[in-house]
């Protein structure tokens, strides 16, 4: 898959860009399957907040970017309704949209939709990941980010070899400065990035590309 992995979202012009980089055609020609599963499993989000992210009422945009079509992919409901319906509808999108929210719900979920056994089959497919959905490719997103009850650790997919520590410096998040990202760099058994609400890692055969009109920071290994 070509990948968009973001904190914040399509949040300025160099993001918005990349995306339509990846898509190869405008936004306005392209399908989306909006998924907005992780909300599920974090305890600060709510059916409210699901209802405004699915809408694209700000500050969720993702869904309100101007697509040809967009549509919602519930994972969660993907098991009782068979793959002869879903799979055809996700090799149908050009872009999935996957919402922030718990990433070790959203993996849970991702595995047993089968999903996961889908991805590598999408090669033409662009992911765009919002915190929990970005995070949610990564090998481990360390204990800090887990907040779903049943989760039995912090490991993820790990179709990516880095983790990201996402929303650096948000105003409504006092707790995610500098210092903390990266004291849990130390807990990562990897590469990381801190990344801000206006950065975005562009993936595609080749290396990272960091795409920011914000701050940023690499943790090597």
């Amino acid at each position: 898959m070509k990948l968009l992995l973001t904190s914040g979202g399509i949040t300025n012009g160099s993001i918005r860009d990349a995306l339509i980089d990846l898509l190869g055609k405008p936004i306005s020609e392209s399908r989306a399957l909006f998924i907005p599963t992780a909300q599920w499993g974090h305890p600060s989000l709510s059916p409210v907040t699901a209802r405004k992210a699915i809408a694209g009422t700000p500050p969720w945009h993702m869904s309100s970017l101007g697509w040809e079509s967009v549509g919602v992919l519930e994972l969660t409901a993907l098991p009782s309704i068979g793959a002869d319906r879903w799979v055809p509808w996700v090799k149908e999108a050009d872009v999935l949209l996957v919402d922030g929210g718990d990433a070790t719900y959203l993996y849970h979920w991702i595995r047993e939709s089968g999903l996961a056994d889908l991805l590598p089959s999408l090669s033409d497919t662009v992911w765009v990941g919002m915190s929990a959905g970005s995070m949610v490719l990564t090998p481990r997103i360390g204990n800090d980010f887990v907040s779903w009850p049943s989760a039995p650790d912090d490991r993820t997919l790990g179709l990516v070899d880095f983790s990201i520590y996402p929303h650096l410096d948000h105003p409504d998040m006092p707790d995610n400065t500098l210092a903390n990202a990266e004291a849990w760099a130390t807990t990562i058994a990897g590469p990381a990035y801190a990344i801000d609400d206006q950065t975005a890692l562009k993936i595609t055969d080749g290396p990272v590309e960091v795409i920011t009109e914000g701050h940023w920071k690499a943790f090597p290994a």
